[in-house]
């Protein structure tokens, strides 16, 4: 069944808009809104341009246009579908959504993975202590971890045979399309599962709700590859998910340590350093630089210090700090990784790395280090070649402080004047500023024109009704007391565009029926990108001083609009009605 709209309105009222965003997004308030950096994956927000509306209960941000009420908020943020998000905010509320035998499929179905693959850890975790184990639970012991720290991250073993895990999971009840789509199973010839995972050490991943969303599994042999991880399925997302979050974030106190791979992080817990999380067998990315920032202001990399351990810390420093975090980085000596590094000091390993922690230097002293060591200082010109990619580095930087630091640092090691790199800095500063102006020009210009418009695919080709349209709208969620009027006198075919008529009729059906219509009221209706839209449209509208006035002026524009003929009418009309069409015209401007 649907949620009541009783439940809606009670959570409503119930849960603060700012409040929720405030726990993952850093707000301060700006006249009657609140704004911070957008934190969604897809847009790299470099100066504030998300807003938060708490009097009408909705955000947007000017940059990559996202928008919505605070359901949509957690759907993008936590990657919930609309009933998922609801019963999020009820928890959080302390309210129970009502259930019956009809909710949500994908919810149910995302409910059943949970349950299969907490089985299914369950099962790899005993079977490590089995004969067909024993070499696993040899090749964990041979990289010292405890009986301990094996329960507490709950690693196991897959075993060889390539039907045991399937078996076993059929018997407490879970289908063979169920353990498809949780990844635990293939599909094999006509019909027939197999299991996905075979021979390999086994690494439980838990979301930071503790759920086990997916896993990690490592061959003992020389086949590839060597690790193999749960593909995406309804339940998990390699990109928006990290290893070992869930127990990082209770010890993160304001920092956090990326290291490459599980046993780097499981070695780091062990020894102490409970805040060391990693990605999941991909480059970091911004969807997990922003998850960072919700549990840490700071984030030391410690990747290998091989070469494509170099290439990706230079690959994450733009991500981690365009997410707003402080960024160091540690080079683990002697080309070893945490784990080594470590394990070779004995029961001093620990007390090394912490030294090793302490002395790690920022990410702009690193990237400038980087820099040197492609060049010979000795020779003039690539000295000049030095300076001109560091201006580059430097004017890169938000903070005015921080580049006149680092000029004055190569100024003094080079002798070179620091009026001369200032200079140098400033220039890239303007072309930049040049070049994102542009770009910013070229996307208004799009916007205008509605012409990649996916939402409203009409709009391009009625520009003057569809802005009509779209202010009305925001009349009418903004001011209900102006919306009567609009009512009574315009019907829904009235609006040329079929999503704008879609949004007025579901406000207007709501309203006959004594219900509201706010962004929260509407939005379990409408999808994701188009509750965007709909967040679009009010944040895009200013207040109106007489909004029952202006609501007069947007109906007599569709009044204008409907009245004119298409070019495909008038290739088709006769004399007589495109007589009667000007007459209409010449009437509506007396």
């Amino acid at each position: 069944m649907p949620i009541p709209d009783e439940f809606i309105q009670e959570l409503k009222q119930r849960v603060d808009i700012a409040e929720v965003i405030s726990s993952y997004v850093k707000l301060k308030k700006q006249g009657r809104n609140l704004i911070g950096r957008c934190p969604f994956p897809d847009h790299q927000d470099s100066s504030p341009s998300f807003s938060v509306v708490r009097e009408n209960g909705y955000f947007h941000c000017f940059g990559c246009q996202a928008g919505g009420d605070v359901i949509t908020f957690i759907r993008k943020m936590e990657n919930l579908d609309y009933v998922e998000a609801v019963r999020f905010l009820a928890q959080r509320a302390g309210m129970t959504v009502p259930e019956d035998d009809t909710a949500n499929s994908m919810s149910k179905l995302r409910t059943r993975i949970y349950e299969a693959n907490r089985e299914a850890a369950r099962f790899y975790h005993k079977m490590l202590y089995t004969p067909d184990g024993e070499q696993a639970l040899s090749y964990l012991r041979g990289r010292q971890l405890s009986e301990k720290t094996i329960v507490h991250f709950g690693l196991g073993y897959s075993p060889r045979s390539c039907y045991e895990l399937v078996n076993h999971l059929r018997k407490k009840g879970f289908t063979n399309a169920e353990l498809i789509q949780a990844n635990l199973a293939v599909q094999r010839g006509q019909g027939g599962v197999r299991d996905r995972f075979s021979d390999r050490v086994m690494f439980p991943i838990i979301d930071v709700r503790r759920n086990v969303i997916g896993f990690g599994g490592r061959i003992m042999s020389d086949i590839k590859p060597k690790y193999l991880n749960t593909s995406d399925t309804p339940a998990f997302n390699k990109s928006r998910n990290l290893f070992a979050l869930n127990f990082a974030k209770d010890h993160a106190k304001g920092q956090l340590i990326l290291v490459e791979g599980y046993m780097d992080v499981i070695a780091l817990h062990q020894a102490g350093f409970e805040n060391a999380v990693a990605t999941l067998g991909t480059a970091l990315t911004p969807e997990q630089s922003k998850i960072i920032k919700r549990y840490a202001e700071e984030v030391i990399i410690c990747y290998d210090a091989d070469q494509a351990g170099q290439k990706a810390t230079a690959r994450a420093i733009p991500l981690l700090r365009t997410a707003g975090l402080q960024v160091r980085v540690l080079t683990v000596p002697n080309g070893k990784d945490p784990d080594e590094f470590i394990k070779s000091y004995g029961e001093q390993g620990p007390g090394r790395f912490r030294m090793l922690l302490e002395k790690s230097g920022n990410d702009a002293e690193y990237r400038l280090q980087k820099l040197r060591e492609k060049y010979n200082l000795e020779i003039t010109e690539q000295r000049i070649a030095f300076l001109t990619d560091a201006a580059r580095l430097i004017a890169g930087f938000d903070n005015s402080i921080e580049q006149d630091i680092y000029i004055s640092q190569l100024a003094g090691e080079l002798g070179v004047e620091k009026a001369a790199i200032r200079q140098q800095v400033s220039r890239i500063q303007r072309i930049n500023s040049k070049e994102d102006y542009k770009r910013q020009q070229r996307e208004i210009q799009k916007n205008l024109s509605a012409v990649s418009d996916n939402i409203n695919r009409e709009k391009a080709s009625n520009l003057r009704a569809a802005n009509a349209e779209e202010a009305l709208i925001a009349v009418m969620m903004i001011y209900p007391s102006a919306a009567d009027r609009v009512f009574r006198s315009l019907p829904p075919e009235r609006f040329v565009t079929s999503f704008n008529r879609k949004v007025y009729e579901t406000i207007r059906k709501r309203a006959q029926e004594g219900h509201d219509y706010s962004l929260t009221d509407i939005s379990g209706e409408f999808s994701v990108e188009e509750v965007s839209r709909i967040a679009k449209i009010l944040a895009s509208h200013p207040r109106e001083n007489n909004p029952e006035q202006a609501a007069g002026d947007y109906i007599r524009i569709l009044e204008e609009e409907a009245s004119r003929l298409t070019p495909e009418e008038i290739a088709k009309a006769d004399n007589d009605m495109l007589l009667q069409c000007i007459n209409k015209l010449k009437e509506k401007k007396k």
